[in-house]
């Protein structure tokens, strides 16, 4: 079979971007060692336990595996406008689990290509432990940024991406060149510097520590924010766009009207007084349900308290009392910061 063949049944699946990719062992595996092992990967045990030394080989999910068809599937959508008194939530949150919908896309392609020619393979779509974004930088589909995101030219970042592992033989795309040269922007826009030089022994670049992440601390993070870092998270209640939204190359980013719009911009009083399963109801299927309950009211008392608005005392004083003590301390800290900043 043809790698042409495949990348054109791809995008009639619905995918933006698509390429093959050796499964090989990757080249980098090491450098994912060394982020590891400078304890980059913060609380994020997946990365870190039995399932890491997995990503050496894409053979260890599909022992026949002789080739990785990538794909991606562009999210980007208009910025939600700011209003007083509503959180922020990064883009790739706003619509309803892309996990289903690209494994749905690839199952349709995995089936389309058996009707040309049998074949073993497995679907991977983020949660599995392979190197994705360096299989997709193999795989021809981009570089990957100062911002550690896979950068496409001309379409930017804001991909999901998924794989088709295969016993198929194709032809491996190559990888385009690096195209961020001097730009620093991302590194320079990052409020809490969490885009640092690698120094991991492998060539220039940088690295996300994650323990200095707002998408980190908004996300995967299960208890408190450190507090020096709570004032730069702002009014974000889930993840960060911010080392995206001043790439250039993501200043012509097509929009895409793939996946179902959930509410990109909360509003915070509101989502202060929801019950646990109020909470569960209302974002089920979306990934505002990912930091749990606890969780997302503690990112929410924090938003609150950077707002500067003085009619967030009430929920915070409510929240300030929440039994969960997680809650309840984020909530004083809030209320703290919101005294300073409303003080003449």
């Amino acid at each position: 079979m043809r790698a042409e063949i495949v990348k054109r049944i791809a995008r009639e699946c619905g995918f933006d971007l698509s390429g093959v990719a050796s499964a090989d062992p990757p080249e980098d595996f090491a450098r994912y060692q060394a982020w590891v092992a400078q304890g980059f990967a913060g609380e994020m045990r997946y990365l870190t336990d039995r399932r890491s030394d997995i990503r050496r080989d894409v053979r260890h999910l599909l022992p026949s595996a002789r080739s990785v068809i990538c794909v991606g599937k562009l999210y980007n959508r208009e910025p939600a406008p700011a209003a007083p008194g509503h959180g922020i939530v990064a883009r790739y949150a706003w619509g309803r689990d892309y996990h289903e919908l690209l494994r749905r896309g690839l199952e349709e392609l995995a089936r389309r290509l058996r009707e040309i020619e049998p074949f073993e393979s497995k679907i991977c779509v983020d949660t599995a432990p392979i190197l994705e974004r360096t299989l997709a930088r193999q795989a021809g589909l981009g570089w990957i940024g100062k911002n550690t995101c896979l950068i496409h030219e001309p379409m930017g970042s804001w991909f999901f991406l998924g794989e088709l592992i295969t016993s198929l033989a194709l032809d491996a795309d190559t990888p385009p060149p690096d195209r961020c040269g001097t730009c620093t922007r991302c590194i320079d826009a990052c409020p809490t510097q969490a885009l640092v030089p690698a120094g991991d022994g492998f060539g220039a670049g940088f690295n996300l520590d994650a323990r200095r992440c707002i998408s980190y601390f908004t996300i995967e993070l299960r208890g408190p924010i450190p507090e020096e870092h709570r004032r730069d998270i702002g009014e974000l209640v889930l993840g960060c766009d911010i080392c995206q939204d001043v790439c250039p190359w993501n200043a012509r980013a097509p929009i895409s009207d793939a996946f179902d719009s959930v509410d990109g911009a909360p509003e915070l009083a509101a989502c202060s007084r929801l019950s646990e399963d109020e909470f569960q109801s209302r974002f089920a299927g979306s990934a505002l349900s990912r930091p749990k309950y606890s969780g997302f009211l503690r990112n929410v008392a924090i938003a609150m308290g950077n707002s500067g608005l003085e009619h967030f005392h009430e929920p915070l004083e409510a929240l300030s009392r929440h039994p969960d003590p997680l809650v309840a301390e984020h909530a004083q800290w809030a209320l703290k910061r919101l005294d300073e900043s409303v003080q003449p």
